[in-house]
């Protein structure tokens, strides 16, 4: 699959994906949705976590919690983006549903309503995401405290991720580290769209070697 830029224009008009007006609908999203979404479902697991603690004492399982899940956040981001939103599909079928599914943003990359991720995509991985952390910590680690917590980090990576995401394209980065991280982005989209998968970190970059040979 082809990943370079075919449309670079500062606000291009949207490709359209389907014939079907309804199902075009919802390829098109706006990062305030994902805020007015997400941050109440942020919030509704983390007010869980506080009324069911038991006993004296601070619950620190919240707090680490809440960092364990941003940090697998970083994890997911890298591996979903290297992995799936890349992988190189051989059938014309498959081609087409990567192409739906990551590659109209390399075909488009300054489309304002196709940066963050869709309420489609986003919603059945939040809760197969959810799915594994109950598996793993509540029913193989007993500790279902946790859960909670932690999906409640992986959610507010996830918000940064994507709001990271939308401003290395549309929005003025005055910071050096935010200049740095746009500039990594870019180099993604523009020089070598199989290197330098992380948006909101190159921390797994640096780790599995997926930076370009220049750094």
């Amino acid at each position: 699959m082809n990943h370079m830029p075919i449309d670079t224009s500062p606000n291009p008009v949207s490709m359209r994906l389907f014939k079907s007006d309804f199902l075009e609908f919802f390829t098109h999203i706006s990062p305030v949705t994902i805020v007015v979404v997400w941050v109440p479902v942020t919030a509704l697991l983390l007010a869980d976590s506080i009324a069911s603690v038991v006993g004296p004492g601070f619950p620190w399982y919240i707090p680490l919690g809440i960092l364990l899940g941003a940090f697998l956040w970083t994890i997911a981001e890298y591996a979903l983006h290297r992995f799936l939103f890349h992988y190189e599909p051989t059938t014309p079928r498959m081609q087409r549903l990567f192409f739906l599914f990551h590659g109209v943003h390399h075909a488009q990359p300054q489309d304002k309503t196709r940066l963050v991720m869709p309420l489609p995509v986003s919603v059945p991985l939040a809760l197969l995401f959810y799915g594994l952390f109950t598996l793993v910590l509540s029913t193989l680690l007993q500790a279902p405290l946790w859960v909670n917590p932690t999906m409640a980090g992986f959610i507010a990576g996830y918000l940064a991720y994507d709001l990271t995401h939308y401003a290395t394209h549309h929005l003025p980065m005055r910071s050096r580290w935010a200049k740095y991280l746009k500039r990594h982005h870019m180099m993604h989209h523009y020089k070598d769209p199989h290197a330098r998968f992380g948006v909101s970190s190159p921390l797994w970059d640096i780790v599995f070697k997926t930076m370009d040979k220049e750094e």
